[in-house]
């Protein structure tokens, strides 16, 4: 069940949701603070494992920047599993 983060575009408040079920059923939101709809999803802090001795454990989080139609965009790039 992921949680996401967003933020309040009226009040700047942040507030977590965790989303259960299928992602199917929509769910109205509203912030928690001044009731606003209009919210905007943002990217939260990372909590990541580094893994063990010797599986590159020396790797951390490093970044790729790259030009796109809205100026500089980046990438980051996280130390785990990848698909």
């Amino acid at each position: 069940m992921p949680i996401y983060e967003f933020k309040c575009l009226k009040c700047e408040t942040f507030m977590e949701v965790l989303v259960m079920g299928t992602g199917e059923e929509k769910v109205p939101m509203r912030c928690k603070k001044c009731g606003s709809v209009e919210l905007e999803r943002v990217i939260s802090a990372t909590n990541f494992s580094m893994g063990a001795a010797g599986s590159g454990a020396n790797s951390g989080p490093s970044t790729t920047s790259r030009t796109c139609s809205s100026g500089s965009c980046t990438t980051w790039n996280l130390p785990g599993h990848s698909k």
